[in-house]
């Protein structure tokens, strides 16, 4: 488990690299197939290398402030200039996996047209799209049969605590309950098993 410490206290800290990321989401009247309710739009990404995260890089904190670093790459990846403030802060944390790096992770709500048009302009215009973002992703919150939407999702292969991240984040958000939470790792976990359980 990463340990949690202070933004504050992060940026007092000597040699260590700082990586901020943002979750980027908002509420959705849309349904799948005409029934089931979309609820929220919240945004990830496929990354260069085949794994899931968050829209986000390293920062330099004596060169910008973590905020200013942050929109400086969310405007490379999703070809959108995203103010990011303080505000926005979450946690920041001692990153389990890699020594001397401390993981600073945002959240900030936008409305349904933003969050499209972000989609369009991580396509169309995002310096880094096809190189080191291969396109963005819609994290599926709903419970389909056979284990299909969110817990499918999460047993995919995610970015260091970026799971970890998007599961405190959906309920900091209050988007799904704890016990819906529970039933998707639940199944994510048993998903997980039997794919590795398959000769092929």
């Amino acid at each position: 488990m990463a340990e949690q410490i202070t933004r504050e206290d992060a940026l007092t800290r000597e040699g260590f690299r700082h990586a901020c990321h943002i979750m980027l989401y908002g509420d959705s009247s849309a349904k799948l197939f005409g029934k089931t309710p979309i609820k929220h739009i919240v945004l990830m990404q496929m990354r260069f290398d085949g794994l899931l995260g968050f829209p986000g890089g390293f920062v330099n904190p004596s060169k910008e402030t973590l905020e200013a670093g942050l929109s400086r790459e969310l405007h490379e990846e999703a070809g959108v200039a995203v103010p990011v403030v303080v505000d926005d802060h979450i946690s920041s944390c001692l990153s389990p996996s890699c020594p001397r790096l401390i993981t600073h992770f945002y959240i900030k709500k936008m409305t349904e047209s933003e969050l499209k048009e972000i989609e369009r302009a991580a396509v169309t215009t995002a310096t880094d799209h096809g190189l080191e973002v291969l396109g963005m992703v819609r994290v599926p919150l709903y419970f389909l049969k056979n284990g299909g939407g969110l817990p499918y999702f999460l047993s995919h292969s995610f970015i260091s605590n970026s799971r970890a991240q998007l599961l405190s984040a959906l309920k900091h958000c209050g988007l799904l309950s704890q016990g819906e939470l529970e039933k998707a790792v639940r199944q994510a976990e048993q998903m997980r098993r039997t794919h590795s359980d398959d000769p092929h």
